[in-house]
């Protein structure tokens, strides 16, 4: 479907002693890229959560290809991979200077209520604003 492409400077807390980016971090990336890929789309996490709904992940896969290094200009591709119902789904490819591909990845986000904890459907007005 739709997809979004962010660039992200690799800082020095993000990496170990040879300089290369700690496998931890990869997650945080892809909330960046997640999350700027929904505000794009006109949706905002504040909002959701004003409106009482929480999007935790539930599930999380990487394939580690390449290391991404210090200082370097990664460039995080997002995409949705279907439309939502209780579940989200992203799949991310994050790619260096050289436009190597480091990292292949996905996530699952499920709609909560955040007064029931309970899963919910995708409130309309964000499956609206996916549809486009």
């Amino acid at each position: 479907m739709n997809f979004d492409e962010i660039p992200i400077r690799v800082r020095y807390g993000e990496t170990d002693q040879m300089g290369v980016v700690h496998h931890g971090n990869y997650a945080l990336y892809m909330e960046m890229g997640r999350t700027e890929w929904l505000r794009k789309k006109g949706i905002s996490y504040k909002q959701m959560e004003d409106d009482g709904v929480m999007l935790p992940v539930i599930s999380m896969s990487l394939k580690f290809k390449k290391s991404a290094h210090y200082d370097e200009v990664i460039k995080v591709k997002t995409s949705l991979t279907k439309l939502p119902s209780v579940k989200i789904e992203f799949d991310y490819e994050i790619y260096n200077e050289s436009d190597e591909l480091l990292v292949a990845a996905n996530t699952v986000l499920a709609f909560i209520d955040m007064k029931s904890k309970r899963p919910i459907k995708c409130p309309d007005y964000i499956f609206e604003k996916l549809k486009v």
